[in-house]
């Protein structure tokens, strides 16, 4: 049975409402208010889109100012906004530690942090330093157990979560399952308040790992993968969408372009001037 970690977070909350938290992903003020403006409650950052906006590797560390930027502009507005931040942009858990105290003290109320594979000892570390400099965060865990392929490679083909972003949706190969549970029972105990497995996609592998656990369970949205419905069925208690919605926007765009240099109209939604300003001034009110 699931253990309900007690917490004051109201994102928290949302993880245990019954129903999964579907959590979009922005990747600046115009689309977080935008989303924001759609119900959502709970907003999160993709790193695959705040890197690119810097012409810079996901991935890679090198992104740390402009997350901390990002969440500075976002934290004071009226969502509860989870920050994506790599694997914590430091490989010293007393860093981390203090990135998350800055994401907090910006108004950031969740943190994803991912292990990349590497040593369990150290992402355990970097969750217990997370959760003693900034308790009132809640820390999602993310193993990319199912998001590497057999090498230890990224894949190649689409969705990183909230991280979610380098890969469709991964190749399981040789890892999964044993080392999943091993890794994410670490993360547990080293105090994360919930755990993301970005590439998992099977039904009864999802139902499975949710019977282990003791905190909720986030998963990666797949456009080949269950729906929202089913994966609530399955006992998910967070879906992401990662990178999905800023890579349809880019094709939106290109699509677009194709269609105007063809002589076509182009179609699909398209807000006006004064939606996009408006959206800057609702900024402006909650700053």
């Amino acid at each position: 049975m699931r253990v309900l970690r007690a917490t004051s977070n109201p994102f928290a909350g949302l993880h245990h409402a019954g129903t999964p938290l579907l959590l979009p992903n922005a990747w600046d003020h115009a689309t977080a208010t935008a989303m924001a403006r759609k119900g959502f409650r709970a907003i999160g950052t993709t790193s695959l889109a705040v890197a690119a906006a810097v012409g810079l590797p996901d991935g890679a560390s090198a992104t740390r100012d402009e997350t901390l930027r990002l969440a500075l502009s976002l934290g004071s507005q009226p969502f509860l906004l989870s920050v994506d931040a790599e694997s914590g942009f430091s490989e010293d858990p007393d860093e981390v530690g203090e990135f998350a105290r800055q994401l907090e003290a910006v108004g950031a109320v969740g943190i994803n942090l991912e292990d990349s594979l590497g040593p369990v000892d150290r992402h355990a570390a970097k969750i217990a330093a997370v959760k003693a400099a900034a308790p009132g965060l809640f820390v999602n865990a993310r193993t990319d157990t199912y998001w590497f392929g057999e090498r230890g490679e990224r894949g190649k083909r689409g969705e990183r979560g909230e991280r979610g972003e380098r890969g469709e949706r991964g190749e399981r190969g040789e890892r999964g399952g044993a080392e999943t549970l091993s890794r994410l029972d670490a993360y547990q105990q080293a105090g994360a308040d919930g755990v993301f497995v970005p590439g998992l996609t099977d039904a009864g592998e999802i139902a499975a790992l949710v019977a282990r656990l003791d905190v909720p369970l986030n998963i990666l949205y797949s456009p080949t993968g269950p729906t929202v419905r089913q994966l609530g069925d399955l006992g998910v208690s967070r879906i992401s969408l990662g990178s999905f919605l800023y890579r349809r926007a880019v094709g939106a765009a290109l699509d677009a372009l194709d269609e105007i240099r063809e002589g076509h109209r182009p179609g699909g939604r398209t807000p006006t001037y004064e939606d996009i300003q408006g959206m800057g001034a609702d900024a402006a009110r909650h700053a």
